[in-house]
């Protein structure tokens, strides 16, 4: 795919190398990092593994904005392709957009943050042996670090059970039919070339964006539970609020997802009976911090679809993306 520079987040003094160049890969990993900590060396460490384990010989693409803890050299260690991107100009669906390699098969797109386990990447590559796939998505266990409202959101979101789903099952599967996950996950190249990409300049959830483009255009998504990453977040209260605030910017800025696949009410008054279970069972101490979740997720949410009406300044200030307010 291409995309001007601005899009690409391409440093004008840090030329890339020319895909062309390079021998055409038949799947293409793209990982975007910026500061990733220890985190991403474990995570760089399993890819690598990974990487060299898969039957399909996949090519590695960091796109680095611009770390200063080291994260870059990490990369090199490893062996994988290096990208530099000023991260003023980091967008999530521009900055991916730019990365793919238009000749490859599969890109498959991973966050810095997405530890692989073993056999993550033959297992999810393994979906599109279906010609009507275009989007898989791989199962999400909590870090061992993972608190008791993170374990149950991941257990809840990625559960044993795999599917494909396509436009035939929107009336049962409403707005899950398309779900998918940038943090571990797989696109057919020639899809979303023909759909033109992921949307730019996208606050969040660009993968669903694409996903529901995709579904509504005749193909399915794929969920493969056999493929697994560790992969979670003990966000605060506070950091529900700004993740759930850009949420529902997101829904606001793009209302034909809902009018096509309805709304996600009935989803989230099952996950609420479902973390209350989990958690009277596994972490009642946390039932007073759940709540303060949950409130706080569905205050963000709601003003987020407000900020049409807001001042920019306070958006950005409620915002957990903060730079999307500035591009």
């Amino acid at each position: 795919m291409s995309s001007p520079e601005q899009a690409a987040g391409v440093r004008p003094d840090n030329p890339v190398e020319a895909s062309s160049m390079l021998p055409a890969p038949s799947v293409q990993i793209v990982v975007p990092v910026r500061n990733g900590g220890e985190v991403w060396r474990q995570a760089a460490a399993a890819l690598a593994r990974e990487a060299s384990c898969c039957s399909r010989a996949p090519a590695v693409l960091v796109v680095d904005s611009s770390s200063t803890d080291g994260s870059d050299e990490v990369a090199v260690h490893h062996g994988f392709r290096m990208r530099r991107i000023d991260p003023a100009w980091f967008d999530h669906g521009g900055t991916r957009n730019a990365a793919v390699d238009a000749r490859a098969e599969i890109a498959v797109f991973l966050t810095q943050d997405a530890i692989l386990q073993p056999g993550a990447l033959d297992a999810l590559l393994d979906a599109f042996n279906d010609p009507a796939v275009a989007v898989a998505y791989g199962r999400q266990l909590p870090h061992v670090s993972a608190n008791p409202i993170a374990a149950h959101a991941r257990l809840f979101n990625y559960p044993v059970q795999e599917y494909v789903a396509g436009k035939e099952d929107i009336p049962r599967r409403g707005l899950k039919t398309a779900f998918v996950s940038n943090s571990f996950a797989a696109y057919r190249v020639s899809v979303l070339t023909a759909l033109g990409g992921f949307p730019t300049k996208s606050i969040v959830s660009e993968d669903m964006h694409l996903a529901a483009r995709a579904v509504l255009a005749g193909w399915r998504v794929a969920y493969v539970s056999r493929a697994m990453a560790r992969h979670s977040h003990n966000y605060s209260p506070l950091a529900e609020f700004r993740r759930y605030f850009d949420i529902g910017v997101f829904h606001a800025a793009n209302p034909w997802i809902v009018q096509s696949f309805g709304g996600a009410e009935g989803e989230g008054a099952r996950f609420l009976r479902s973390e209350l279970q989990y958690l009277w069972r596994c972490g009642p101490l946390w039932l007073p911090r759940a709540a303060a979740h949950t409130l706080l997720k569905y205050a963000g949410f709601r003003l987020g679809k407000l900020s049409g009406r807001l001042p920019v300044w306070l958006c950005r200030r409620l915002s957990m993306h903060r730079g999307y307010w500035t591009q």
